[in-house]
């Protein structure tokens, strides 16, 4: 229905936008990460949408760093005209209570533009781990605590989180080694170095499929389209949601009329069968809605992770 009344107000909303002359030229879309991953693979997909649908260019501009705080200051000093946009990820939301001293506030200096994607993660176990089920897992960690070792891409990132709001919920005890990026936590899973791991489904499918590694549940509240029979998390522990998310933020204060209108353009896109089953390869759903949706999504996410955070004593690498 969403999907639908985007359709019916993208006309109204694109007019209002002309009438503004946007976009007049180029826009820059900024991703925190290096190209090839998951947040830089969504948003050259809705570029290049963006672009066939409303007549200009939006560039792709990867700029790493400072786990995606250097590309979000970037464009919260950016112009509020809508030519200087931000793939937004769950980890703005994480990074609000893991850094200390941040130059800006996310919440604050952010305009929502629209969500795109929700990623799955999944809890996977080597094979060698004696627990077959979410239950299990959480049973023989009350009974051996710390001895599992869960790893993650680093202090504060999703699958560490991830592994600390279960942490929370359950009371369990599992060692926590922070590697520098999900590859060489990977690795370590599949020479049973370390134990448990929160990977993206998109990485873990592969290794789940050949029996490299078991996978447990996934941790959003919907089942995944690529392992339909695998149970969620909160199939056993009720109230349990943690994924990654991607959107489009605008700086403070962008024009309403703009960021309409590329909300309208964004929700067309993610109705495209194309780009549903590019997301759906990288083990994620479209993310439709308006953009106050959006902005309730970062503002609950924000206040949701701060807790974990606190619980966890998390602090950045």
């Amino acid at each position: 229905m969403k999907l639908a009344f985007s359709a019916l107000a993208l006309p109204a909303l694109a007019r209002n936008a002309h009438a503004l002359g946007y976009p007049a030229r180029p826009v820059r879309l900024i991703v925190g990460y290096a190209p090839g991953g998951a947040t830089d693979i969504t948003a050259r997909l809705i570029a290049q949408r963006l672009a066939e649908r409303m007549g200009q260019q939006f560039i792709v501009e990867n700029r790493p760093g400072a786990t995606t705080n250097l590309a979000t200051e970037q464009v919260v000093r950016a112009a509020p005209d809508g030519y200087t946009l931000l793939i937004a990820t769950a980890a703005n939301a994480i990074n609000a209570s893991l850094f200390q001293r941040l130059n800006f506030d996310f919440v604050q200096d952010m305009t929502p533009v629209a969500g795109v994607i929700r990623m799955q993660n999944v809890l996977e176990v080597h094979p060698a781990v004696p627990v077959g089920t979410v239950v299990e897992l959480i049973t023989y960690a009350k009974a051996n605590p710390d001895r599992l070792i869960v790893g993650s891409a680093g202090n504060g990132s999703p699958g560490h989180v991830s592994a600390e709001l279960l942490r929370m919920m359950t009371g369990i005890k599992m060692l926590h080694i922070p590697y520098r990026g999900i590859a060489p936590a990977l690795t370590d899973l599949l020479g049973g170095r370390i134990h448990v791991l929160f990977d993206n489904m998109a990485t873990a499918i592969e290794h789940i499929q050949s029996g490299k590694v078991r996978a447990l549940a996934v941790t959003t509240v919907f089942r995944s389209p690529l392992l339909p029979n695998l149970p969620t998390i909160a199939d056993s522990v009720p109230g349990y949601e943690a994924s990654s998310w991607y959107g489009v933020t605008a700086p403070k204060g962008a024009p309403f009329e703009i960021v309409d209108a590329l909300n309208a353009e964004i929700n067309a896109a993610l109705a495209d069968a194309t780009i549903l089953s590019r997301f759906e390869a990288l083990g994620g759903l479209p993310l439709a809605g308006s953009a106050a949706d959006f902005g309730k999504l970062i503002k609950d996410e924000t206040e949701k992770w701060s807790k974990v955070v606190r619980f966890a004593a998390a602090k950045p690498d």
